[in-house]
């Protein structure tokens, strides 16, 4: 889909936002309108053609098929140059409510590509403008790798729709790819501030930063946090050694790649099936599911073990207590669990 693209820093809120919607090639458009054209064309030579008694050829006074083509097509076109005309009264009125509107409707096929090549500009324009007036408690992707598209994947699966997700990337095909799956992109840096304004990210739900190197996840972390804030920020780092760095930019969850890859991969030796449960629970949409949730009315003054789910912790107060903490007690309200849920 042609996006809306401008060197960064010269252009408007607008520039590098592009909006998910299925468009029919070019080509099928042109076909589409070459066949209206054409069934216009016919459909106009055989009215003239049946109401033939009712036109007058100049040249010889009789209209044939050959005459009715000929006068169909320069009718259609406006062209009209009088030697062939209807004379009777059943083939004006014919003229006047059939033939006039079917010219006009030719017309309007012949110059569609035109309008629409020059429409296609505002019709971006006003989607853009909708969409930026909608958007809200929306997530934010910044990096479409392989990080970014798992990360979006796991989105999906929990329930939050394509159009609520917003990817941010500085390469073209890597939006029109999220497009492709009814995402919106922005073709950008997300280190920048009128990329991410133009994202929204002041309205944000939540942003995950899933950028392929540790010093541009610090510099997109710092960003968001000068804009909003409030955001919930999530990012990836490679190296341990700075996980620290991107908690002091601002994320309040830092998850690093190297070093769980690299735990899974030496239980993998020993402990397989451990590796085959710790990949279920962070696939979703199959298997068992890791859920985040408020503690129910009814679910109040029980013990935690005595749940359908399997609690793993219980957030009470803004403290974090493993399922085997005994300060857990009873549930109390307001209690924020972390469960295993079998997915039906």
């Amino acid at each position: 889909m042609p996006g809306v693209t401008q060197p960064e820093g010269a252009g408007t809120e607008h520039t590098g936002v592009r909006i998910a919607h299925v468009e029919p090639p070019p080509i099928r458009q042109v076909a589409q309108r070459l066949f209206f054209a054409v069934f216009v064309l016919l459909a106009t030579v055989l009215i003239v053609y049946v109401d033939r008694d009712g036109y007058n050829d100049n040249s010889d006074g009789a209209v044939d098929l050959l005459d009715a083509f000929y006068y169909t097509t320069v009718t259609l076109s406006t062209t009209g140059y009088g030697d062939i005309v209807p004379v009777s009264d059943q083939a004006r009125l014919i003229n006047f409510l059939v033939i006039t509107p079917l010219r006009v409707l030719f017309l309007i096929v012949l110059i569609g590509t035109t309008l629409e090549a020059l429409t296609t500009r505002s019709r971006e324009e006003f989607r853009i403008r909708r969409w930026r007036s909608r958007v809200r408690q929306h997530v934010i992707v910044c990096g479409y790798g392989t990080k970014g598209r798992s990360a979006i994947r796991s989105l999906i699966a929990n329930g939050t729709t394509p159009d609520r997700i917003v990817v941010v990337d500085p390469e073209p095909r890597a939006i029109d790819e999220a497009n492709s799956l009814g995402l919106t992109g922005i073709v950008g840096d997300a280190g920048r501030t009128e990329v991410l304004r133009r994202a929204a990210v002041e309205r944000a739900r939540a942003v995950i930063v899933a950028a392929n190197r540790d010093d541009a996840s610090v510099l997109i972390t710092l960003t968001v946090r000068q804009i909003n804030p409030s955001v919930p920020i999530t990012t990836s780092v490679r190296e341990e050694e700075n996980a620290n760095l991107l908690r002091q930019s601002g994320a309040d969850t830092v998850i690093t790649t190297s070093a769980t890859s690299g735990r899974l991969l030496g239980l993998s030796t020993d402990a397989p099936r451990v590796v085959a449960v710790v990949e279920d629970l962070v696939t979703g949409g199959q298997g068992l599911d890791l859920h985040q949730r408020t503690v129910t009315s009814s679910e109040v003054g029980l013990d935690s073990r005595s749940l359908r789910d399997v609690v793993l912790s219980v957030t009470r107060g803004g403290r974090t207590l493993r399922f085997d903490d005994p300060l857990i007690g009873t549930l109390q309200p307001e209690d924020v669990l972390v469960v295993v849920r079998s997915h039906h």
